[in-house]
């Protein structure tokens, strides 16, 4: 399927899935998860209106999205998979966002490098939900103290939560995978009532709609929008 029309069906079930659930559309940003898929790719999904992106590999995006970058300065470029710290100077220097902040020591690493930043990296801490990969924040209390460090670094700045639901058939898990998240969100803008809380990036390709029916603001599409990858 031509990936504008792949966008087009999904902006379709992301119409549905907001009736149902009482929300404006509007309020929901789809990323292009483009891993694995070439910068023509890429190209082909910004003409069809994205202006999101996300990568899983700091080297793969270096190489398709430096040039990118500079041809559409206005595109925005997320990291969604967990980042080595022998990666961070670049993933710095690079991305606009970082969504997989998922330990304290990464945390001390970005805000070290960004001490001399023009302007604050984004980042979203990233909340342990029962993925299979098990990364990311376990509970409050680990999140507690994530957000104290981030909060001692002025090169950084909070703008949500995400996570990954387990990758299963059953509704009933990722719906509360998804609920937890929320919850989770509702508890950390309790404690630390100045920070920015609005992102919640949860739902793919495979559970979006639940997501977006549980409140998510930011949904990450890879395979509904680009097809399978072939690594």
């Amino acid at each position: 399927m031509p990936i504008r029309d792949a966008l087009r069906r999904i902006q379709e079930r992301i119409q549905e899935a907001c009736i149902r659930s009482g929300r404006n559309p509007a309020a929901i940003q789809l990323m292009g998860v483009s891993k694995f898929h070439s910068a023509a790719e890429i190209e082909e999904a910004w003409q069809g209106g994205i202006r999101l992106f996300g990568e899983s590999r700091v080297q793969e995006a270096v190489e398709k999205f430096t040039p990118l970058k500079q041809q559409h300065p206005e595109l925005e470029l997320h990291l969604i998979g967990s980042l080595q710290r022998n990666k961070a100077k670049a993933a710095v220097s690079l991305f606009d966002g970082i969504q997989s902040v998922d330990r304290e020591g990464i945390i001390s690493e970005l805000g070290t490098l960004t001490a001399q930043r023009d302007r604050p990296l984004g980042i979203l801490l990233e909340f342990h939900t029962g993925e299979e990969t098990k990364s990311g924040f376990l509970d409050e209390e680990q999140l507690y103290r994530a957000t104290d460090k981030v909060l001692s670094y002025p090169g950084l700045v909070l703008r949500g939560l995400m996570t990954l639901a387990p990758y299963t058939d059953d509704t009933a898990q990722v719906r509360a995978a998804f609920k937890s998240l929320v919850l989770m969100r509702d508890k950390l803008a309790s404690r630390f009532p100045s920070c920015d809380w609005s992102c919640l990036s949860m739902g793919m390709s495979q559970d979006f709609e639940i997501a977006i029916e549980e409140g998510s603001t930011l949904i990450r599409i890879g395979t509904a929008l680009f097809g399978e990858r072939y690594p």
